[in-house]
């Protein structure tokens, strides 16, 4: 292929504004997904932090009713979601991800009735898959406003992080409460699932959270190198569902998704293959 259909191929994209906007978009999701991601890796907390993202569905079709902005719908979601799955993940004798499979599906069968009701405006589902081709500069100006938000809440809350992973059941000696920071973390979750949502939709920003750092993890033991690493590849995955989106006429956040988890199985299949590959003889002598 000549260069200058190479240029147009990766230009035609930037010179809609409606695709420039989801790239931007994209990339503030991104810088915000990376550490957040790693530090959800890293606690275990994945399905702590999906569940966060689909029980913040009650919230959004409140404010899809009542004519709020889906924002607010999904700061409320956040607000009551994240302190009890934080809770009920480390709920004593029902074990976590029973306690939290009850809190969510009591929290998302609420959303489902509200859904449901012959008030409920048609375009519900996109409060499911969002819709990253139809963001405004409003809504690009909240997603820097709230990624500076939960960085800056990571940055401080980096210390108490780092003791509870490293000895949870000794954190309290250190001044660190486990479920404090679990609580903490999970809103930080539910406050980028209020920036992604729009985008992604509740069900897909689990892919743009943990997918890229996932996968960073199967390449880095260092904490550092792997959000740096995890940004990196939720900006790729992000940018590489835009333009597969763009030019195959496909669902915006299902492409990002797609392209984010083709990228795991790629990096995991991998490191599968060199761990199995026979290693090549030592010379003799």
């Amino acid at each position: 292929m000549p260069l200058a259909d190479v240029g147009d191929v990766l230009l035609d994209p930037l010179r809609s504004g409606i695709s420039a906007r989801a790239l931007l978009e994209v990339g503030l999701l991104a810088v915000a997904a990376g550490p957040l991601g790693c530090w959800v890796v890293l606690y275990g907390l994945s399905y702590s932090a999906e569940s966060t993202s689909h029980a913040l569905l009650p919230g959004l079709v409140i404010a899809a009713l009542a004519g709020f902005p889906l924002v607010l719908g999904a700061a409320l979601g956040a607000a009551v979601a994240a302190p009890a799955i934080a809770y009920a993940a480390r709920a004593p004798g029902l074990g976590g991800d029973t306690a939290v499979a009850v809190v969510v599906t009591t929290l998302v069968g609420a959303g489902a009735l509200l859904a449901l009701s012959p008030d409920a405006p048609a375009a519900v589902q996109d409060l499911l898959f969002g819709d990253v081709l139809a963001l405004s500069g409003g809504d690009l100006a909240l997603a820097a406003a709230l990624s500076a938000t939960v960085l800056g809440v990571l940055r401080l809350a980096h210390g108490r992080l780092l003791i509870v992973g490293f000895d949870r059941s000794n954190a309290r000696a250190f001044g660190s409460d486990p479920v404090v920071v679990d609580v903490v973390l999970l809103l930080a979750v539910g406050a980028f699932t209020v920036v992604a949502v729009q985008a992604l939709g509740s069900l897909l920003v689990l892919a743009m959270l943990v997918g890229p750092a996932a996968t960073a993890a199967l390449v880095s033991r260092r904490l550092v190198p792997m959000m740096a690493l995890a940004t990196l590849l939720a900006l790729l995955g992000g940018g590489a569902g835009i333009y597969l989106s763009y030019y195959a006429d496909t669902a915006g956040g299902a492409s990002i998704a797609a392209a984010i988890t083709a990228t795991y199985v790629c990096v995991a299949l991998a490191g599968r293959f060199r761990a199995i590959a026979p290693r090549p003889l030592a010379p003799a002598g």
